[in-house]
């Protein structure tokens, strides 16, 4: 892209503003460095780049990148074998640090934002080198100002240990002279340092009071600054370690040195990259503070602007406008009066094709597009230069020859003011040879013009159109609303009569203005009125259907209202039936237990059990079952019952628990219900939890009815003594309650189990057959027994 443009276009200015969201050298190079793109793919890259920062920044608040330095003069002093400082082994660690921490923000956010959801980062994390025990050895030892810690070496801590303790040892000997006897010959009680030793100020005239060397005196020469003889020996000695600590710091900068020096690419590359995550986190930034969106791409170059707003004027006064050029017409041709705003359209339609492709998103709506250009070319503003000697139009034919060579169908033209500054006629009839000239190139154009000989050219040229600056005759000020389709008119002589000019001196104006223009004039007026109208008129629609939008949707909540009042009432309706059937239940309960025990007692049964059975199920019939449809929690829990062959289940309707044999069709089972088998349907059953362990028969078992002995007994998992003392147990009580078989389920295991009930069947004078069960039966995990 040419210079000129990105100057004319105040390119510049946008960088400028995405400067302060930087917090990188690496980032402010990047931004440095930007310029628009013309390949497809590497725009598109660049701008999923910045809707992935836009992502992250959603979901976290931005990527958490560190103040971070350029590390690349200290990395190219490291490749001749320079040792570096504290504070560039400190900046380098610095860069590592943030790098883990990178590593480990994006693992996190993983959990957060699926894949699909980010675009390209995920990917270039990968590309990041993390140093654990470099970045380890490097924050232990080298603080984020460059100090060198204690904890670098166990040598540096000693002397440093040592320095301080000489230290408070020569304070606690110069006291005795600030606060003692001595401090009246002291020009002032302080301690301090010379030469990189401690001394006190003594008078000159008490100089030979406390013996010593002078090291310095005042510039009056009345002071003289004394390192006293009693500690010269703990000044010596400080000296000595202080040359020490600076040896081992120099010793371990070395060796930090040499310790990254293996990996200078691998430290370069992660700041390059740390820079880049700056970059796409200033631009997220910069995009949600402008309220920019993503624009899509269009090889054709049809651009669609919805609302569009220049970005450096304030957010608060800017006029957005559409701006449709590249599908229905090519040229635009945008006439009106000065300060209308067709400078500011101009602009604001190829600086946003600038930021688009440059990566950035542009303060648009959803829903836009942008081009992609080789060469965008603008002639905007008065470029007169004195010391060229070039007049106005002299400067504009200049730039306009430039880009004459060079346009083709990959190029987008703006001009502001064509064929201005020279003789209306000619000027009119140049710019019109030039609008040709660049439809000829297969370019796109928008030019203003304020030359009436334009309209036509708008009006009558294939694949050009007219447009104009809205302008409000009520107030004489422009609206800067860009008007697509209709030409700008003259309001000269109505701005003069509005201003107070005398209306024969208006009159006049009009009788020798031509009669053509006058009437091109009163069309365009007649076009502005009936455009104003309709759009008038869609508003008036669009409240109409907004309005009608929110009664529909104040009826419809008042209606799921309505509903979930209505389910609630019947719902505690049902909730009243089923305690009044509970009552019922409770006493019928009463009675048929009664009435079967008599039966029991008498020896023989008047009333079959079944029929028992079936008079319960009528009763239980009458309960309300709630609905699973407004029930999420009972919905969730029945989804997730199932049944299988030995689960025990309450079969609601008799009120009767029992065991599953085997399922009979697609929703029915065969269902023991103590001496009986029943086929029931899946709706009408329920799981429930098996009984405890049945104990001796003639301790729990009354009858056979009463009993509730399961025809399975499962012992997987139980130890091999216990197993077979349950399995004598369980035959004593399935033989009591009547059962012509059970299975009894052991597993596979060693076998040892198996085998030992085997043996014991052999011996039960009560078994008259068993067998292995069928192989979707458990097999020879299980074995069903039949009894005389």
């Amino acid at each position: 892209m040419n210079p000129k443009v990105l100057n004319t276009l105040e390119y510049q200015q946008i960088k400028q503003q995405l400067a302060p969201y930087l917090v990188s050298a690496a980032g402010q190079k990047e931004l440095n460095a930007l310029t628009p793109l013309n390949d497809q793919a590497a725009i598109q890259l660049a701008l999923d780049e910045t809707n992935d920062g836009a992502e992250v920044y959603r979901l976290k608040g931005g990527i958490p990148i560190a103040r971070l330095a350029d590390i690349t003069p200290h990395m190219k002093r490291l490749a001749i074998g320079a040792t570096l400082n504290g504070s560039e082994l400190g900046q380098v660690g610095r860069v590592l640090k943030t790098t883990r921490a990178i590593t480990r923000f994006f693992d996190d956010l993983l959990e957060d934002a699926p894949e699909n959801d980010i675009r390209h980062l995920f990917d270039e994390v990968q590309q990041l080198v993390t140093l654990p025990e470099v970045t380890k050895r490097l924050a232990t030892a080298i603080e984020g100002d460059g100090h060198i810690t204690d904890d670098a070496s166990p040598q540096l801590s000693t002397i440093r240990g040592n320095i301080t303790r000489t230290e408070a040892e020569i304070r606690g000997k110069m006291e005795h002279y600030t606060r003692g006897r001595d401090a009246k010959y002291l020009s002032d009680p302080i301690i301090t340092i010379r030469n990189d030793r401690y001394v006190i100020p003594v008078k000159a005239e008490n100089r030979s009071r406390f013996g010593g060397i002078v090291h310095d005196q005042s510039a009056s020469g009345q002071t003289l600054f004394i390192e006293p003889q009693a500690v010269m020996a703990l000044n010596d000695r400080l000296r000595q370690n202080q040359v020490a600590e600076k040896q081992e710091e120099q010793r371990i900068l070395a060796e930090l040195s040499n310790l990254i020096a293996p990996y200078q690419e691998e430290i370069k590359q992660n700041a390059a990259l740390l820079g880049h995550f700056d970059f796409i986190n200033a631009k997220a930034r910069y995009a949600h503070d402008t309220r920019a969106t993503e624009p899509s791409l269009s090889a054709t170059n049809a651009v669609y602007l919805r609302q569009a707003r220049h970005p450096l004027i304030d957010a608060k006064k800017v006029v957005a406008n559409d701006i449709s050029l590249g599908t229905d017409y090519q040229a635009i041709v945008i006439t009106g009066p000065n300060t209308g705003g067709k400078t500011i359209t101009l602009k604001t339609l190829g600086l946003l094709q600038l930021m688009g492709q440059s990566g950035l998103f542009i303060p648009v709506d959803e829903g836009s597009r942008i081009g992609i250009y080789d060469e965008i070319f603008a002639d905007i503003g008065d470029e007169q230069s004195i010391e060229q000697n070039l007049s106005t139009f002299s400067s504009h034919m200049e730039n306009i020859e430039h880009f004459l060579n060079v346009i083709d169908d990959r190029s987008l033209v703006l001009v502001d003011e064509l064929g201005a500054g020279t003789d209306p006629q000619e000027g009119a009839a140049l710019a019109i040879a030039i609008l040709d000239a660049i439809g000829a190139s297969g370019s796109q154009v928008v030019a203003t013009t304020h030359y009436p000989e334009l309209k036509a050219y708008g009006f009558n040229r294939p694949d050009t159109i007219n447009a104009s600056m809205e302008f409000d005759e009520q107030t004489l000020k422009p609206t800067y609303r860009l008007l697509v389709g209709i030409p700008g008119r003259s309001n000269a002589l109505d701005i003069a009569q509005r201003l107070g000019i005398p209306r024969s001196i208006v009159d006049q104006a009009r009788s020798l203005t031509d009669s053509d223009s006058q009437d091109l004039n009163a069309m365009i007026a007649d076009l502005v009125a009936k455009r104003k109208r309709v759009e008038d008129e869609q508003q008036q629609l669009n409240d109409q259907l907004a309005d009608s939008e929110k009664l529909h949707r104040q009826l419809k909540s008042e209606f799921n209202a309505y509903q979930q009042r209505k389910d609630q009432l019947v719902e505690d309706a049902k909730v009243e039936a089923n305690a009044i059937v509970a009552t019922s239940k409770t006493k019928a309960d009463a009675i048929i237990a009664d009435l079967r025990q008599k039966q029991l007692a008498g020896g023989r049964s008047s009333v079959k059990e079944n029929e028992l059975i079936d008079a319960k199920g009528a009763l239980n019939a009458l309960e309300q079952q709630p609905k699973l449809k407004k029930n999420r929690v009972l919905r969730r829990a029945k989804a997730q019952q199932s049944f299988h062959e030995g689960d025990d289940v309450l079969v609601k309707s008799y009120g009767q628990r029992g065991v599953l044999v085997q399922k009979m069709g697609d929703h029915q089972w065969e269902v023991q219900l103590g001496i009986l088998k029943m086929k029931i349907a899946e709706g009408d059953m329920e799981k429930v939890k098996p009984e405890g362990e049945p104990k001796r028969a003639r301790a729990t078992v009354q009858s056979a009815h009463a009993s509730h002995v399961s025809p399975n007994l499962d012992l997987r998992g139980v130890r091999y003594e216990d197993a077979m003392t349950r399995v004598d147990r369980y035959i004593d009580a399935a033989l009591l309650a009547g059962y012509p078989s059970v299975t009894i389920v052991h597993g596979k295991g060693t076998g040892a189990l198996r085998q030992g009930i085997t043996d014991y069947l052999k011996t039960n004078r009560q078994v008259k057959s068993f067998h292995f069960a069928a192989p979707n039966h458990g097999g020879n995990g299980a074995t069903e027994v039949e009894f005389k």
